[in-house]
Formats: structure tokens, sequence, C-alpha cells
């Protein structure tokens, strides 16, 4: 049953978008609408720092216009939202709305959360060490709690199904929840007056309104179930992990054998099923080990390299997100421009494994070769020229298991499973603890180097504290430790 719409004299409305989403375009929108309908409307704004370290907060109130000569006052409006006095947040990303409720604009008596559940991940959450990503399940959970009714869905996905840009399909959830005392055909008479991209934006409003419609109160979108085996080898590896595995860990294989067939091939995620096997015999019921062993040795497994990255830079894929993203026209061309930096030392480890120890043990050839790969270069993807050298060397992944590279991951994976498999015999807890410790491993080159560097002093300090009581709680601590610590500087914080 559709709700009945508000019938109230004052209305405040909060809406928190990023940069270039158009939440002052969506603002725009609503004024129209309410002018046009009885209502004196404004509207004001606080910009964030940037698109990312700051939203901004656009802040419509309306109030019912008197009648023609009747005695009453003009309306003195608020310029900001005022906490525990809103009635309607719109927010254009699930963390916009978690910072919304923080801020006390959503209250559980009187406030409709309408939200999207996509994520725009900010630039701390990227460029954390480990996994620097915010809970989404805890920010549902309290939109579910706080606000009086919740509409959450994926208004990015909506979006791109429908060619517009998310500020129409807020407006069309906007519309949808019925939260306004007003008729679907006034909005969408606010689009045309625009004059701009209306059709697009009418497609956007329609999709937004009915996924709104179809959402529940208090309920959002489920997110859409993992794609199942498309491939016999797939389907052989997943029945494989349906026998073998607990069922605690098998969505986590499953997700791991998609990545490591991607990376490789179906006998590199065989490999990867093999060293899941130790863990399952040495596993509790609930299949916690063998999960978190599945989860970091995909991850370690498929560790970047100058393959890798070549081949994901070429991919259709990335090219389609591209132009998606930048929402390139049919009578348009589109140019990407990369940054791309190899150093000797990446490049010797792609080589075959002898021939790199060679370079990389000859003074001579290294003094003669570094100067080459000593400065970046701007790569443009897209011409042909710079396609075609990164398509040969995302070619090289048949030889990957020959390179220099290959060997020494696979020895260095090998010596933290063995350690974490002997733990496991005795302390399942810090067996987990130890696997996690594969988290401080990220990126390649410098990056990766220091990863490394930081993964080896937590390792450390896990063999120090074998056998303890406390061994899971130490290990923690140092990994955690681990995380903090800058270039060259100890795990105790100390110059290196």
């Amino acid at each position: 049953m559709p709700l009945d719409r508000p019938e109230r004299d004052r209305i405040t409305i909060a809406i928190l978008a990023l940069g270039g989403e158009g939440g002052g375009v969506l603002a725009e929108w609503i004024q129209r609408i309410a002018r046009a309908n009885g209502y004196v409307a404004q509207g004001t704004s606080v910009p964030g720092v940037a698109q990312r370290t700051g939203a901004t907060i656009y802040y419509v109130e309306l109030v019912r216009a008197g009648e023609p000569g009747a005695n009453r006052p003009e309306p003195v409006m608020a310029m900001m939202p005022v906490p525990g006095d809103v009635d309607i947040v719109i927010a254009s990303e699930l963390m916009e709305a978690g910072r919304a409720i923080l801020r006390g604009f959503v209250s559980d008596d009187r406030t409709t959360l309408i939200a999207s559940t996509h994520r725009v991940h900010a630039i701390g959450e990227k460029s954390a060490r480990g996994d620097g990503t915010a809970a989404s399940a805890r920010i549902l959970d309290a939109a579910e709690r706080r606000a009086r009714r919740f509409i959450g869905l994926d208004m990015a996905a909506a979006a791109s199904a429908s060619g517009s840009v998310i500020s129409s399909v807020m407006l069309g959830a906007l519309a949808g929840s019925e939260a306004l005392p007003f008729e679907r055909d006034a909005y969408e008479a606010a689009i045309r007056h625009g004059g701009k991209a209306v059709d697009t934006n009418l497609k956007g409003f329609d999709l937004g309104y009915d996924r709104a419609r179809t959402v529940k109160e208090n309920e959002h979108e489920a997110p859409a179930p993992p794609a199942g085996p498309t491939t016999a080898a797939g389907r052989a590896l997943a029945d494989r992990i349906e026998r073998e595995l607990p069922e605690g860990s098998r969505p986590v294989a499953i997700e791991g054998v998609r990545r490591l067939m991607d990376y490789q091939d179906r006998a590199y995620a065989e490999d990867y099923l093999d060293r899941l096997a130790q863990f399952a015999a040495r596993d509790d019921a609930d299949g916690s080990l063998t999960a978190a062993a599945a989860r970091h040795l995909a991850l370690w497994m498929s560790y970047e390299d100058t393959v890798r990255v070549a081949d994901l830079k070429i991919r259709a894929t990335r090219s389609a997100r591209v132009a998606s993203e930048v929402r390139v026209g049919d009578d348009q061309l589109l140019t990407v421009t990369e940054y791309m930096h190899p150093r000797l030392q990446e490049v010797c480890e792609t080589l075959p494994a002898p021939l790199g120890r060679y370079i990389l043990s000859s003074g001579g050839l290294k003094r003669l070769l570094e100067p080459l790969f000593s400065k970046g270069r701007h790569v443009r993807t897209t011409g042909l020229r710079w396609f075609v050298a990164l398509r040969l060397v995302a070619a090289m992944r048949v030889l990957r298991r020959r390179s220099l590279r290959y060997a020494q991951e696979q020895a260095r994976i090998a010596e933290w499973l063995d350690f974490a498999l002997d733990t496991a015999n005795a302390d399942r807890a810090a067996a987990i603890e130890i696997l996690a410790c594969q988290s401080l491993l990220k990126g390649y080159s410098d990056t990766y180097d220091h990863g490394f560097a930081t993964f080896g002093l937590a390792m450390d300090a896990a063999r120090r504290a074998r056998g303890a009581p406390d061994m899971a709680d130490k290990i923690a601590e140092a990994r955690q430790r681990a995380l903090d610590v800058e270039p060259g500087c100890t795990l105790a914080g100390n110059a290196a």
C-alpha cells in the first residue's frame, strides 16, 4: 500500500552528495517543484573540502505559502540543517548516509532516509595498508534503526543502467518514497523545465522511482548473489570445494578460485585448493581457519607483477568502465594516458629466473641497464604502439611460472604457510593471525617492498611469541603496529 503523502506546513530536507554528482541540481529541482505547488522554498549549500574528502551538504526548507491577503508574515528559514529537525535525508552514497546519521540529521521519530547502497571508497580507504574499508553492514544496520523509514537502493547502478546521472535517480527515489506531498507529474515537469538531457534524466528518474517503490519500508535492496561458474573447469573446481572444504570457507574459496583462474590458469587454482586442503584437515567445524587461509592465500598468490599490471591496463572491461565514467559520446574519441615506471628489478623479475638473477647479480650489467629505467613514462594505452607493447607483456602470463618473481613469491608463500600450519596444530587462533599478516602486502614496486619488510618484522614477532598463551593477541598487536610503520623505520619506530 502506498503511504499517505504528508500534509505539513514545513518540510526540511538535507542532501549529502559528492562533487560532480548533481546535488545542487537535485536541490533546485525540489525547490521548483515546491514553488509550483504552493510552497515557499529556500536552498543553501555548504561545500566540502574536495570531491572525496568532504561531501557538500545541500539544505532545502519548504514552508506552505499563506492564502493571498492573509495576515501572515514571510517565513524565516534556517541556513543549515539542525540535528533532530530534518524530515528527509537523501544521500548519494552509503558513507554519506553514515555521516548524516553521525551528524544527528536522522531521527527515528520523523526522518525518511533515502540512500544509495553503493560505495565510493575514500582515498584513505584505498591507500590504507591492510583492509582500510569502512564497515558497510554497520551503516546499513544503523540506517534501519535510526531512521523512521529507510529506503536503500543502488543508485549508481541505476544511473549506469539508464545512462543518466545519479541526481535524476535520487529525484526518482524521492518521488517513489512519497515523502513529499507532490504528484509524480510535478517531478517530471521540473526535469523538463531544466531543458538539459531531459530524456536521459527522465530515464534515471523512472528507474529510481520504480526501485524505490519496490523497496519495502525499513529495507534495502539485497546485493546480487555472486555468479556461479560458467565453464566446465570452473564447475569442476566448485565441486571440489564442496567436497573438500568446510562449509563456512566455501564462499571465500570460490572467489579465490575465480581470482586465480583469471590471474593464471586452472592448474594454478588447483595448487591453491591443494594448499587449502591442508588447513581443512586441521580446522574446526566452523571453517574459520580454512576461510582465513582461503582469503589471504588467494591474495598473495595473485601478487601484482608487470604481467598483471599490463593485463589490467588494456582489458576491454576497464576501457568500458573508463568510457562510462567520463560519459564518452558516440561522436567522441577517448584517449587514456597512464604513468608507468617499472624499475630494472621488476623487469628482471619478469624474465626467466636464471636470466633475471644473472642480470641483478652482475654489477656491470646493472650499471648499463638501470639508466634505461630511471625515469617514468607517460604511456598512451589507447594508442596502437603502447597497446601492442602492453599486450605482449600481458601475453607473458604463459611464462610466469618460469619467472624470477614467481620463484621468489612461491618460496615466501611456502614458508608462511608452513609456519601457519605448524602453529595450527596447537593454536588455531594464532594460526589465523599469522595468515592475516598477509594483509601487510599490497601493490607492487616500492610499495610492495616496504610491505614485505614490515611483514617480515611481524613474522619475527610471531616467532618470538611462539608457544605463549596469548600468542594470537601478540601477533595481532605486532601486525597492527606494522601497519603504522613508515618506510625507513623499524617496528619499534626507530629509523632503520
